[in-house]
C-alpha cells in the first residue's frame, strides 16, 4: 500500500511498489487526448478564397480608387468606378475559384479511378508499393508487409490510404468549389466596399478612403494570423504594406497621366 502521507495520482491496486514510484508524484494529471486542442477546419475549401477575396477586393479597389481620385476625377466618377470595379471583381473572383477548384477535383477524382484500377487488377505491385513506403519512413520491413496486407483487406480503405500516401488527398474531404465561389463572391465584395464607403456617404477626398483601407488592410491580416503560426503583427503589417504600395503605384500613375473626367 503506498504512504498515505504522499498523494498518488493514478494509484491502483496493480500500481508498481513505492520504491519503483519515487517521482509519480511530481507528474501532473493525464489531459484527456479526445479534448486536449482542437484543429482549424483547413480542408473544407473556404480559408484560401475568403482570405484572398478579401484582401483583393480591398487592395484592388482602394487602387483603382486612388487611381481615379489622383487623375482628379469627380466624386460621382470615381463611385462609378468604384461600383463598377467591385462587381466586376466579385464576379470574376467567383467564378474563377468555381472552375479552379472544380478542374482540381476532377482531375483528382481521375487519378483517384487510375488508383481504385490499380487496387483492382494489380494488387500485390500496390500491396508492395504500400509497404515500401513505410519502410521508407523507417518502419521494419516485416511489420510494414503486415500492416499493408492487413490494409489492403478492405478495397474502400485500400483505396483511401494510397491517395492519402501517393496523391497527398482525402478522396472523401475534397474542396467544394461551391464554397469556394460563394466565399470568393462575398469576401471580394466586402473587400472592395469598404474603400467605397466614404465616397458613396458623400466624402470628396481620397484620404478618407486611405485611412479606411489601411486599418482595414492591418485587421485583416491580424485576422488572418489566427488560422496560421504567424504573429498578428507580422500578418497585418505584411498585408498593409503590400496594399498600400499598390495603391501608391496606381495613385501615381493617375496623377502622372492627370486626365481628369467629370
Amino acid at each position: 500500500m503506498p504512504n498515505p502521507s504522499r498523494p498518488v495520482w493514478g494509484w491502483s491496486p496493480m500500481a508498481t511498489p513505492e520504491s519503483d514510484r519515487a517521482d509519480v508524484t511530481e507528474l501532473p494529471e493525464r489531459v484527456n487526448p479526445e479534448i486536449h486542442h482542437q484543429h482549424h477546419d483547413v480542408a473544407g475549401g473556404w480559408l484560401r478564397p475568403t482570405v484572398f477575396g478579401m484582401m483583393d477586393g480591398l487592395v484592388s479597389n482602394f487602387a483603382l480608387i486612388a487611381g481615379f481620385a489622383g487623375g482628379h476625377s469627380s466624386s460621382r466618377i470615381v463611385v462609378l468606378a468604384g461600383l463598377a470595379g467591385l462587381i466586376a471583381g466579385a464576379c470574376s473572383m467567383a467564378a474563377g475559384e468555381f472552375i479552379s477548384v472544380q478542374s482540381q477535383n476532377e482531375s483528382t477524382h481521375a487519378e483517384i479511378a487510375v488508383e481504385a484500377h490499380e487496387l483492382k487488377h494489380n494488387a500485390e505491385a500496390e500491396l508492395d508499393e504500400l509497404a515500401q513506403s513505410y519502410v521508407a519512413r523507417g518502419v521494419d520491413r516485416e511489420l510494414a508487409y503486415e500492416v499493408a496486407r492487413q490494409l489492403s483487406r478492405d478495397p474502400e480503405q485500400a483505396l483511401l490510404i494510397h491517395a492519402q500516401e501517393e496523391l497527398g488527398v482525402d478522396p472523401g474531404n475534397l474542396p467544394s468549389p461551391r464554397v469556394a465561389a460563394a466565399s470568393s463572391l462575398l469576401s471580394f465584395s466586402f473587400g472592395a466596399f469598404l474603400p467605397l464607403l466614404p465616397y458613396v456617404a458623400g466624402a470628396h477626398s481620397v484620404w478618407i478612403s486611405a485611412v479606411l483601407a489601411v486599418v482595414a488592410l492591418f485587421a485583416a491580416g491580424a485576422i488572418t494570423a489566427r488560422f496560421t503560426m504567424r504573429g498578428w503583427m507580422y500578418s497585418g503589417a505584411r498585408q498593409l504594406v503590400l496594399g498600400v504600395l499598390a495603391a501608391l503605384i496606381t495613385y501615381g500613375v493617375g496623377a502622372w497621366f492627370h486626365v481628369g473626367v467629370s
